[in-house]
């Protein structure tokens, strides 16, 4: 690299955390925290480098040290929150109803405590699957626990079986930010891997796309800064199945609003 070259967009990617650890993996009794391939390999395609950001602990037997979240944010150019399990209805002021598996109080604590610090700074946060509900949560929204027991939809918007390869089509807010990046289209098809969704909008959001059974598929902030979550594993539309959307377009806004956020320092 030259004197003058610009350095790389460096984009943080938040875990998922595994606690009961599979024997032949050899991490009797350990946790882990990682990253499936998909997400840092798209961001990657596209120039940028990426981090994994392990949790920050506060409790419990790993130290803490003298990292803080502000040292993420102050480091990294924008971040990006992945799938995962179910957030605890108790950050949406609701009972545990039709969650599926453990929540994670250490996950939502440090997520929620991560997103909140880099949108306060001004830094692009690209929430998918769950950290596009953890986004609505964080900024007041609520969920639903389950779409089909909670009489959204009778559609199972998860198949176990299928996993990436379900899916549905997709309805886009004519003129919305959304549909520009996809030059103007209306239409799309997404994969579909959540039983969960958005209920009622956190505050400052907006919905710019659903399913074609009315589900809230696409948010985004209504400030300045990038603040965006989709409800599918774009992550996964990686040309193999030419009737999905393409992931480029949303992945080059998160990025480009890195770079604008950069530059005005």
């Amino acid at each position: 690299m030259s004197a003058t070259a610009t350095p790389k967009l460096l984009i943080g990617v938040s875990p998922r955390i595994l606690r009961n650890v599979p024997p032949e993996l050899g991490f009797r009794g350990k946790t882990l925290q990682y990253l499936e391939q998909s997400i840092p390999h798209w961001v990657m395609s596209l120039g940028a480098l990426v981090v994994m950001v392990p949790t920050v602990e506060r409790e419990g037997m790993i130290r803490r040290a003298d990292i803080d979240v502000a040292d993420y944010v102050a480091t990294l150019d924008g971040l990006i929150l992945q799938g995962g399990a179910d957030i605890d209805p108790r950050h949406y002021g609701e009972p545990r109803t039709h969650t599926r598996e453990p929540v994670d109080a250490t996950r939502d604590r440090f997520e929620l405590e991560l997103l909140k610090a880099f949108a306060a700074a001004g830094k692009p946060v690209l929430g998918i699957c769950r950290g596009h509900q953890l986004i609505n949560v964080a900024f007041g929204g609520t969920l639903f626990q389950d779409l089909c027991s909670d009489g959204v939809t009778p559609v199972q918007h998860v198949h176990d079986e299928a996993y990436d390869a379900h899916g549905h089509e997709l309805r886009m807010e004519p003129g919305s930010w959304f549909a520009q990046l996809h030059g103007g289209a209306t239409t799309g098809r997404v994969n579909s891997l959540h039983h969960q969704g958005v209920k009622t909008l956190g505050k400052g959001l907006e919905a710019a796309a659903w399913s074609d059974d009315g589900v809230i598929e696409v948010i985004r902030g209504t400030g300045e800064n990038f603040i965006a979550g989709v409800q599918w594993h774009p992550e996964f539309h990686d040309g193999r199945d030419p009737n999905l959307l393409p992931a480029d377009p949303l992945m080059r806004a998160f990025l480009d609003a890195a770079a604008a956020r950069r530059t005005r320092g």
